[in-house]
């Protein structure tokens, strides 16, 4: 029995890899200076992965996680998230694909005046989630990260670690495709960071989501499954668990 055509597109883009990059080129205009912030990058994330992208201030790495959360497009090259080509598609079309990815950034752009059970609820809220459904939906994602207990409490209430727990969980609210992490631990201290890595993995390896995670500091690196090491836009080292591919 032939497979009608819609089923077939939906099972070729599940197993396809959820992010894909061919010869990924990122140019910036420094005044009349061209920058070549990515240089040909050639990169496949997995469903289930947990890859730490690792390398020096200026390396391309932000560029690199800003074009994979589409809040920039390449200057040339291909880059395919969920199967979609991102330099065609639309603004409102970008808009959607970045609903389906959970942004978690150094600093941690809660909400002052809302407790975190609101902060969390407040992209729900976005996205037309019913106020019973979204309060369910919040808590749960705050006891999934160890908040049960302080999600009536506002950001300056709740310790930095205790905040970064907040934004993941708000990140985690609409069950993006895969979470995008910048510098997580970068603005806490070592105790808290190694706290906040534990939940990461434990989301990763518990609840199966995928991870992509931008960072300088190789012993935050370490703790991912695979290690992608970018110097001067270009990738010199793509490492899974200890071997390289």
């Amino acid at each position: 029995m032939e497979i009608p055509k819609q089923i077939r597109n939906k099972i070729v883009a599940f197993m396809a890899p959820i992010v894909e990059a061919v010869n990924l080129k990122k140019t910036y205009m420094l005044g009349k200076i061209p920058v070549e912030a990515l240089r040909g990058v050639n990169l496949k994330v997995e469903s289930g992965d947990f890859l730490a992208v690792l390398g020096p201030s200026g390396s391309g790495k932000s560029t690199l996680l800003n074009l994979i959360g589409a809040l920039d497009k390449p200057t040339a090259g291909t880059l395919l998230i969920d199967s979609f080509d991102v330099s065609t598609l639309k603004d409102n079309q970008l808009s959607d694909l970045r609903r389906r990815v959970g942004f978690v950034f150094q600093f941690f752009n809660l909400i002052p005046r809302f407790t975190a059970i609101d902060n969390v609820g407040l992209s729900l809220s976005i996205a037309g989630m019913g106020k019973a459904e979204r309060k369910k939906r919040a808590k749960e994602l705050l006891e999934t990260v160890g908040l049960k207990d302080r999600m009536k409490h506002k950001p300056a209430e709740l310790s930095g670690g205790q905040q970064q727990r907040v934004a993941i969980a708000r990140a985690l609210a609409n069950n993006p495709r895969f979470l995008l992490m910048d510098e997580p631990t970068g603005n806490i201290d070592s105790k808290t960071a190694r706290e906040i890595i534990n939940l990461v993995k434990g989301l990763n390896e518990e609840k199966g989501v995928t991870i992509i995670m931008v960072t300088h500091d190789q012993h935050l690196a370490r703790e991912a499954k695979r290690i992608v090491q970018i110097f001067d836009g270009v990738i010199t080292s793509d490492i899974v668990n200890g071997e390289p591919t």
